[in-house]
């Protein structure tokens, strides 16, 4: 019965990976994929429309007024604290990962993971468990307490890391400010002591550390 079915909401900025785990997710006879969106926007108009218990969201949607990533996914939590996360990503970046798993998001699926796997994270997010796929599960085993290593990226905090991750993308520092709801000043020093920690001093060498690291995709565009 419909009722009983775990309610999900799809949000991913690329049509064929939304309407391909829409399908995926559909073969499953206890999930009721109830909407989509492509943008941060149109997945709280979606949470505020269409009551569900867990949202599958890309971590690197841009466009809309909440943003993506760690912002997105405190505005759902603010919005929505019944609903769980599965987080869908392409990156692998330890930092981001450990940074997501101390947040709470407990499940994380790999873009490169079969996806026929994605079921079992969504039943896992309405348990409130813990699912990480194959290629997410490698990543947190590298980063377990007590390993320091050189995982890239670990001194810095959540919001640098964010910030970081922002400005790669291709957002000004007033932008970010704008869309994380910090003064200007304020996203200066968050990005200034993050460059100090990475020991960068140039905008471009960031920008590089950023691809390198997995923090942002080299085929991503930049924001216009």
């Amino acid at each position: 019965m419909t009722t009983s079915r775990i309610r999900v909401i799809l949000a991913d900025d690329h049509p064929v990976i939304l309407e391909g785990v829409r399908y995926e997710l559909e073969r499953s006879s206890t999930i009721s994929v109830v909407g989509t969106a492509k943008n941060s926007t149109e997945l709280m108009a979606a949470l505020t429309n269409s009551p569900c218990d867990v949202v599958v969201s890309d971590y690197v949607m841009p466009g809309g007024r909440y943003g993506d990533g760690l912002a997105l996914f405190a505005a759902i939590r603010q919005h929505s604290p019944h609903v769980r996360v599965v987080v869908l990503s392409m990156m692998e970046n330890p930092a981001v990962v450990r940074l997501l798993m101390q947040g709470g998001h407990s499940c994380i699926f790999s873009k490169a993971d079969p996806i026929s796997n994605l079921t079992i994270a969504v039943h896992a997010a309405y348990a409130n468990g813990r699912y990480l796929s194959p290629r997410m599960a490698a990543i947190s085993d590298t980063i377990k307490p007590g390993a320091r290593g050189n995982t890239a990226g670990a001194a810095l905090t959540r919001c640098e890391l964010e910030v970081v991750r922002l400005f790669v993308s291709g957002m000004t520092v007033t932008e970010i400010g704008e869309l994380l709801r910090r003064s200007k000043k304020t996203i200066s020093t968050q990005k200034s002591t993050a460059m100090l920690k990475l020991s960068i001093e140039r905008d471009a060498d960031l920008v590089r550390y950023g691809i390198e690291s997995g923090l942002v995709s080299s085929a991503e565009p930049a924001n216009s």
